[in-house]
């Protein structure tokens, strides 16, 4: 019989040994190194949770029943608080950043930003500032340090602040001046103090009497503001009690930008600082982790909330904020230089980064470009498993010129404000190596409502209601969207809503009904996993990618002066940074208007000519022009169609209004042709 099996009667010999060894080894480093997927903080396929069994209203599955999270510590409630915990964690730590040109990053530590706020504050007080909510103060000033510690200073002793910004428009501000009855403003630059005090002179503005300018001043600029009655001040001359906020305090007066086109529909909003508390929620409830050592870079206006909510958020965990230079074509360098680790961004500027990667791949030779697609294949299949990183063999040989040009340092992105497309978003997910999530929102709920959950990497989407808030989708007959379908008008409750516009009843009844709910005006539809898609716009007011809102009937009126122009139809993209339009002329004149130029042919045959539609363009954006379009409400192209919009063939309603949902569907193919176009 054979004798039993046992390990003594192996034989190896010493290089099979050796190799074991190495095999051995080899399995156990792969095992340690190799990449993890992030595990969801929840079941992705089911991010919310419906209210009471109505499916239109929906809360966050991070939450264990439908109570709102309101804060997230207790003694972290207001804006003053946040940074008083950065402040606690930091200490003398690196807090805001700034540069030269051609220079590194120079650094003003926790502590001295906080002295700073408090000498600043005392000396508004001095000014005759007083120290409660009802107090307001301007500030006109692009992104800087000093702007971030004035705000720190009105929040020292409970003073609210109003942003102002240069899109708005001199009009906008003194509208705003007036109503609020501001009499201080600190301004950046002499260019803006110059603007305000000739608004002054006239007697459009009769609150204003005091300007702080961060930088020094001519004795001209001195001499203006005391013909005036506006004393004219360096911030330095204001440095010389701490009363701090209350969560129910009134901490900004802030514009929306949706409604700069109409001054007389311009909307102010009040918001407080417990709303401002409720967007660091969302950076401890499993979406990322803000540590002490990570950095953002600030070029986004402070005005907006979007950019206010990242730094209170960094502000918080201790973090730094590097501001950019003040001129974006700078931007690029100036992330070179800093290396942030959280980039928040505009669609606009993820599909530039796009752009450049497709255009890099389109003009190398066939192989390397099929080379590319596929290590974006591959890139996207690791994130499909929850796996993402920037440390993979195909990271090293392609991706990390693309990752470098950002620092090389990115471990988050944001985007906000507009949507993105899922192609551009799958594919820098896959080639930046990095967090990139999505949200939704609007001023009045304090910049944000949802967000995308980590682990879930498809895109069409802006991810699922934050524990601070409800999301319910109700009926909108007109546009045959229904609750019970999952699609309706969003709209939004809970602690992050405003509480409605400065001295302005009726418009914030519009905007929030009896129950709390903030009506929107943007269109949505649930989705199977509990995340929110955004499909229309309620009323004809949208976004281009870039941000800027868009009132297309305000431009609409305006090229109806054209004199070859009968009827004009602006369309806009929230993909897409400019705007194209459909235009029918004037049968009456286009003709001769056309001839007087040259062009000979009959209206239909015009129509079709290029070279009449260059002259009409050009005659368009001439009116455009005198009229006060601002460059990104100019269209850039269009199709000249042959007849009329009228009610009897579906493009105009009874009352000769356009049937914008009908025009968009009837010119859809147009529409895609215009902006396929690479040249504009």
């Amino acid at each position: 019989m054979p004798s039993s099996f046992s390990l003594s009667s192996l034989s190896l010999s010493p290089s099979s040994i050796i190799g074991l060894g190495a095999l051995a080894s080899l399995t156990t480093y792969w095992l340690v190194t190799r990449p993890r997927p992030i595990q969801p903080p929840c079941d992705l396929q089911a991010q919310s949770i419906s209210v009471q069994g109505d499916q239109s209203c929906r809360r966050s599955a991070l939450l264990t029943d439908d109570n709102l999270l309101e804060f997230y510590y207790e003694d972290t409630k207001t804006v003053y608080d946040m940074f008083q915990r950065g402040l606690r964690i930091a200490g003398n730590g690196p807090c805001l950043g700034f540069r030269k040109p051609g220079e590194p990053y120079q650094w003003i530590a926790y502590t001295e930003v906080a002295e700073r706020a408090q000498v600043l504050g005392s000396g508004l007080l001095a000014k005759g500032c007083k120290p409660n909510p009802q107090q307001f103060v301007g500030i006109f000033a692009q992104n800087r340090p000093e702007w971030v510690i004035a705000e720190l200073a009105c929040y020292t002793f409970s003073m609210a602040l109003v942003p102002l910004y240069d899109t708005l428009g001199l009009d906008a501000m003194v509208h705003i001046l007036n109503l609020v009855e501001i009499s201080m403003v600190i301004c950046d630059k002499e260019d803006k103090a110059e603007s305000l005090l000739k608004n002054k002179e006239k007697g459009v503005t009769t609150t204003l009497s005091c300007l702080v300018l961060f930088s020094p001043f001519s004795a001209a600029l001195l001499e203006r503001g005391r013909k005036c009655g506006v004393e004219i001040l360096q911030l330095s001359q204001i440095m010389v009690r701490n009363i701090p906020p209350k969560p129910q305090d009134l901490a900004v007066v802030c514009f929306t930008s949706g409604t700069t086109a109409f001054i007389g529909h311009l909307k102010i909003l009040m918001l407080y600082f417990k709303l401002f508390v409720i967007f660091y929620i969302h950076t401890c409830q499993g979406y990322f982790v803000i540590r002490q050592e990570d950095v953002s870079i600030s070029y986004l206006p402070l005005a907006h909330m979007f950019e206010r909510m990242i730094q209170v958020s960094m502000f918080c965990h201790g973090a730094r904020v590097g501001f950019y230079q003040g001129d974006i074509s700078l931007l690029m360098d100036d992330i070179k230089t800093l290396k942030p680790t959280f980039f928040p961004v505009v669609p606009r500027l993820l599909n530039r980064i796009y752009d450049k990667v497709s255009i890099l791949g389109s003009v190398t030779s066939p192989l390397k470009r099929a080379f590319l697609h596929y290590a974006v294949r591959r890139k996207q299949a690791e994130l499909s498993s929850g796996v993402v990183r920037n440390n993979s063999m195909w990271d090293r040989l392609i991706f990390n010129k693309i990752q470098a040009s950002l620092g090389g340092n990115l471990r988050f992105i944001l985007t906000a404000s507009a949507p993105i497309s899922p192609t551009v978003l799958s594919f820098l997910r896959a080639t930046l190596g990095c967090l990139i999530f999505e949200g939704y929102g609007q001023t009045e709920c304090t910049a944000g409502c949802t967000f995308s959950m980590p682990g879930d990497w498809s895109a069409g989407h802006v991810g699922a209601p934050l524990p601070c808030a409800m999301v319910k989708l109700t009926d909108i007959p007109d546009m045959n969207y229904y609750a019970k379908n999952g699609e309706g008008e969003i709209c939004i409750r809970g602690h992050s809503v405003f509480r409605g516009y400065l001295k302005d009843e009726e418009r914030t009844g519009e905007a929030l009904d009896a129950d709390g709910w903030l009506h929107t005006g943007d269109v949505g539809q649930w989705l199977p996993n509990g995340t929110l898609r955004i499909v229309d716009r309620k009323k004809h007011i949208f976004k281009l990618s870039q941000g800027e809102y868009i009132a297309p009937e305000k431009i609409e009126n305006v090229y109806t002066r054209c004199v070859p122009v009968l009827q004009v139809f602006v369309h806009g993209d929230s993909l897409q940074s400019y705007l194209i339009g459909v235009v029918v002329p004037d049968p009456e004149v286009f003709v001769d208007w056309a001839k007087e130029r040259g062009i000979v042919g009959s209206y239909e045959e015009l129509c079709q000519n290029p070279d009449v539609k260059k002259a009409v363009l050009e005659d368009m954006t001439a009116v455009g022009k005198e009229a006060g379009l601002k460059s990104f409400e100019q269209v850039k192209d269009f199709y000249l169609h042959p007849e009329m919009f009228s009610v009897s063939n579906g493009l105009l309603t009874p009352t000769l209004k356009s049937k914008r949902v009908d025009l968009r569907r009837v010119f859809s193919e147009q529409i895609a042709q215009l902006y396929s176009k690479s040249s504009i």
